[in-house]
């Protein structure tokens, strides 16, 4: 137990440390550089790795493998937001210097709800274990609609969070600038910059209730799932920029993505009747898939024949 509290205070210095470098570095808007992008990524990944550590030689190898699957997991899945914030800003025509603040803030606030599911998650889950089977179902449907369903696509007048951000909010026609809200006249008047915020904070709420009962397929401990989700989070700003230009080359990724789902919700259900994989051999299977889906997709750049028709959501 003194090994836990010694690493929940090392994660909590961390985590703020690395959040006041992060918004103290980045108070302008600015168009984030394909460099700058494969920086931060290395450094959350680094500081990833440097924690998993820390868990290996001061809990054990068990939570360590925990730690490690369950971040490759809540990557692995944040990839599928990456296409619908690319989605988001299109279709309300974002900047690039502009699409940085927002997800500097939509993370930021992503951060503070999936502290919520998460310590909610727990409890509920060993209060009624029967949830498992709830879980298990949802994660396996998902992944049969993430690999086999329609592509999204996004009517923005169609969209519960627009059609009440304009309803509520006095707002401006157009974004100027990049403040979220301005005073005029004695008056606060939001941007619709603010609504974009609210949509991507939506479509991680969405994302959230898939993604957190992934890991609870691995472990129900809160500092576990708490941990690797945040390090996954953290980093999914600078991932979106390294990664929104090529996101088109890996064809073949969201079924990877969704056999983990997949994969994930099976296991909740085997949890329940008293059949466990064993860590190691989840760990195996997520990192094949990934790899697998990476490999099958930069061969099938090379043979356009092999391309599936249809590879991301229609950015209507």
């Amino acid at each position: 137990m003194s090994s836990q509290i010694v690493l929940w205070g090392a994660f909590a210095v961390l985590v703020v440390s690395m959040l006041a470098i992060d918004l103290g570095m980045n108070r302008k808007s600015h168009q984030v550089s394909f460099k700058e992008a494969l920086s931060w990524s290395l450094v959350w990944v680094a500081l990833a790795l440097a924690f998993n550590l820390g868990i290996y030689v001061m809990m054990g190898k068990q939570p360590a493998l925990e730690f490690m699957t369950g971040y490759l997991i809540e990557k692995s899945l944040s990839v599928d937001n990456l296409f619908v914030f690319i989605m988001i800003f299109t279709v309300f025509g974002v900047r690039g210097e502009l699409q940085a603040r927002v997800l500097k803030w939509g993370i930021l606030g992503a951060l503070i709800m999936r502290v919520v599911f998460i310590f909610v998650g727990v409890e509920l889950l060993q209060r009624f274990q029967w949830l498992f089977y709830i879980f298990g179902a949802i994660l396996i449907y998902t992944a049969w609609k993430m690999a086999f369903g329609a592509n999204q696509t996004m009517e923005p007048d169609q969209n519960i969070v627009v059609r009440l951000s304009r309803r509520f909010l006095p707002m401006t026609k157009r974004i100027r600038g990049d403040w979220f809200f301005t005073r005029r006249v004695g008056l606060w008047i939001a941007s619709p910059l603010f609504m974009v915020l609210l949509v991507v904070e939506a479509s991680d709420l969405v994302f959230a209730l898939d993604s957190i009962p992934a890991i609870f397929a691995i472990t129900l401990d809160p500092f576990i799932v708490l941990t690797s989700n945040v390090f996954a989070i953290m980093g999914l700003r600078a991932l979106y920029f390294l990664l929104a230009g090529v996101l088109g080359m890996f064809i073949y990724l969201k079924y990877g993505i969704s056999f983990i789902l997949g994969f994930v919700g099976i296991k909740m259900i085997l949890i329940m009747l008293g059949i466990h994989v064993p860590i190691a051999v989840s760990l195996g299977i997520i990192v094949v898939s990934l790899a697998a889906a990476i490999g099958l997709s930069l061969f099938a750049n090379t043979s356009p024949e092999l391309a599936p028709k249809a590879s991301l959501p229609d950015e209507a």
